[in-house]
């Protein structure tokens, strides 16, 4: 079986979480919004895994809403809180996760909603006089990633938030990738997307927390489960499910990041050393400890991933929502990195639970650049 590095796509449920949602796949089926025993007890099991998720992100139980993933999240997020505010400016950066910028211009195009792209370094990093610049009296709501889905870069986010807040602006924070990795509390946002499934959750299953005292507007309406914030059957499974692999995670947090984060070192170092003109992208510390992304000048980052695939390494070429596109990263380009160039990125995302070198993926890496340079 090949050895699976494309960990930021999507990560395996754990066994402690198939084991808790279980039972409200079966005996504990009942509507939570049904007021008799059967739906009682399904409220009661969503009511506690609200609780667990609040905890780890530091807001009231109240300030979570499931969701379907980190789409919905960013989508309802992004369109709840503009839509919500009498202003009519939202700033963010062109290297965010597609459900955002998406997001953004459905606002632009339909909503007359006003977008400014703060401007990045080179390693993908927002400073806090970027994003001073960009703001404006009119100003609605600013939403970063608190690390980048393809380069790994991670944001300063309680600067980024005190900015925003000295000029009473909000921060919506994506921590789709950041979560297990990073501390979710603590960061000064008003507003935070997780995605189950890159936690060892099953797919489908998703957290919006949004600090209550903000205005929203659903992207759902109904029967206003959620406070009005996202009508529908809730899925109780699924936040159980999701309630525990954040627990997990943040209980592992810690050890797993600085575990990882060696290993990786290590194979980044080795990776710069072997293959002549890699680069990595990213910024070189400020990185989220499981993510290596490079750019080997002269190949092709589809062919180069299958030449690893030959070798049992299976990683990906940058986010798997522009998963065979043949467009090069809007991230890349975005900090820089000219087209051609773009288009032979390869991105490492490793698992929590990694505890062995690498080495055998870095010469892997070595080989298959090797092979597909050879060929022009």
């Amino acid at each position: 079986m090949s050895l699976y590095l494309d960990n930021a796509a999507t990560t395996p449920v754990r066994p402690e979480v198939l084991e808790a949602m279980a039972p409200y796949l079966t005996r504990v089926f009942g509507n939570p919004s049904s007021h008799h025993e059967v739906g009682e007890a399904a409220a009661s099991a969503l009511d506690d895994a609200r609780r667990r998720v609040a905890r780890i992100v530091g807001m009231r139980a109240g300030d979570v809403v499931f969701t379907s993933g980190g789409t919905e999240s960013n989508n309802a997020a992004i369109k709840g809180l503009v839509l919500g505010s009498a202003r009519t400016h939202l700033v963010t950066t062109a290297i965010e996760h597609e459900s955002v910028l998406a997001s953004a211009d459905y606002l632009r195009r339909l909503h007359d909603v006003e977008v400014t792209h703060a401007p990045v370094d080179a390693t993908g990093s927002l400073t806090p006089d970027a994003l001073a610049g960009a703001l404006r009296e009119n100003t609605a709501l600013v939403s970063i990633g608190y690390a980048n889905n393809e380069i790994g870069t991670i944001q300063d986010a309680a600067a980024l938030a005190a900015v925003a807040h000295e000029r009473g602006v909000p921060l919506h924070l994506d921590a789709v990738q950041a979560a297990g990795w990073l501390p979710l509390s603590g960061t000064g946002a008003d507003a935070v997307t997780i995605a189950g499934h890159k936690v060892g959750a099953p797919k489908g299953t998703g957290v919006l927390a949004v600090r209550g005292r903000l205005p929203f507007e659903p992207l759902l309406h109904g029967g206003g489960q959620e406070r009005g914030r996202r009508s529908g059957t809730p899925d109780v499974a699924g936040a159980v499910a999701i309630a525990t692999a954040l627990e997990l995670a943040e209980a592992e947090r810690g050890e797993a990041a600085a575990r990882v984060g060696a290993l990786s070192a290590a194979f980044i170092a080795r990776v710069l050393a072997n293959v002549p003109g890699a680069r990595l992208t990213g910024h070189p510390s400020h990185r989220l400890p499981g993510t290596a992304s490079f750019v080997f000048p002269g190949t092709n980052g589809e062919t180069v991933l299958l030449e690893l695939e030959r070798r049992g390494v299976v990683s990906s070429s940058g986010s798997a929502c522009a998963a065979g596109s043949d467009e090069a990263s809007h991230v890349l380009l975005a900090v820089g990195v000219d087209h051609d160039e773009a288009r032979t990125a390869v991105r490492f995302t490793l698992p929590r639970s990694l505890t062995g070198s690498l080495d055998a993926v870095a010469d892997a890496v070595v080989a298959a650049v090797t092979a597909v340079g050879s060929r022009g």
